[in-house]
């Protein structure tokens, strides 16, 4: 896999420890809030406003702090200082691996420089689609609405691979999928391993392990995942004149070979990259 996080880069390379590295996330992800978590321990809600704010994010292309600040649950003094808490507060894992005595300060930075080159080719700073793409801008919307829902909604870091055009789309251990018509037409996919599958189902369920939860609820919450996602996709369309409607999304399962693109059909293939070992893939299936 030639898209890699900087910890998994360290380890491949032999420069640290899978223990080191395994320390350092530990104590990242005690130093790291997320903004709701942040605005507790400051204070300025309650768990039940963050329920409610997080259920209205379903159906609003908007960070955490705007719909709290929307809803009169904060106000901007409070929404700036939680967002400056956060910052000052942020370790990121070079740091972290410094502060377990894997690294100087000195090899931190030597070995980022590395990082950076190496992953430069394969990570777009923007969302860029092959040329002669029919649509593009509304495929780039979709792609971009995507990426906010995994940060927003499932509260995953990831790294997004650059687009490209494939002929099957790769088996995996579930794919969900949802047709979009109206002025654009397009099956919508995510495909997911079994292990991102489970970071969906605790995003989507609240809660911290889903290991006794039936396959069929496994299964559900990535189907609500992309309705979300799609419900979003349809109102933004609105936004911009565009009429998109979505239909109810289904389970497939396809076969070890994969499933080719019908005929008169392209994939557009988004990776994403959420952890080491776990497959994530946005698919576009449009006529062209």
């Amino acid at each position: 896999m030639a898209v890699k996080f900087f910890g998994q880069f360290l380890v491949e390379k032999g420069i640290v420890s899978r223990e080191d590295l395994l320390a350092a996330l530990g104590l990242q992800d005690k130093k790291n809030l997320k903004f709701g978590e942040m605005a507790l321990e400051m204070g300025y809600v309650t768990p039940a406003d963050i329920d409610r704010a997080h259920i209205a994010q379903f159906s609003q292309d908007a960070k955490l702090g705007d719909i709290l600040l929307a809803m009169g649950l904060l106000n901007d003094g409070q929404l700036q200082e939680i967002v400056t808490r956060q910052k000052e507060t942020h370790l990121y894992i070079g740091e972290a691996l410094v502060q377990v005595g894997s690294l100087t300060a000195q090899q931190l930075q030597q070995h980022l420089q590395e990082y950076n080159l190496d992953q430069a080719p394969y990570l777009p700073a923007r969302v860029e689609l092959p040329e002669g793409v029919a649509n593009g801008k509304t495929w780039e919307m979709v792609s971009d609405l995507t990426y906010k829902m995994i940060t927003r909604v499932l509260g995953l870091q990831f790294k997004a691979e650059k687009c490209r055009i494939v002929s099957t789309l790769d088996s995996n251990y579930m794919m969900a999928a949802l047709d979009l018509s109206g002025d654009v037409e397009a099956r919508y996919v995510l495909s997911v391993s079994a292990g991102v599958q489970k970071m969906v189902a605790r995003a989507i369920l609240r809660e911290k392990s889903v290991e006794h939860e039936p396959a069929d609820i496994l299964e559900d919450t990535v189907m609500e995942f992309i309705n979300v996602v799609c419900g979003n996709v349809a109102a933004k369309a609105s936004q911009l004149g565009e009429v998109i409607n979505i239909n109810p999304p289904v389970t497939i399962r396809p076969e070890a070979e994969g499933l080719p693109v019908p005929a008169g059909h392209i994939a557009l293939c988004f990776p994403i990259h959420v952890g080491e070992g776990e497959k994530m893939e946005l698919l576009l299936v449009i006529p062209g």
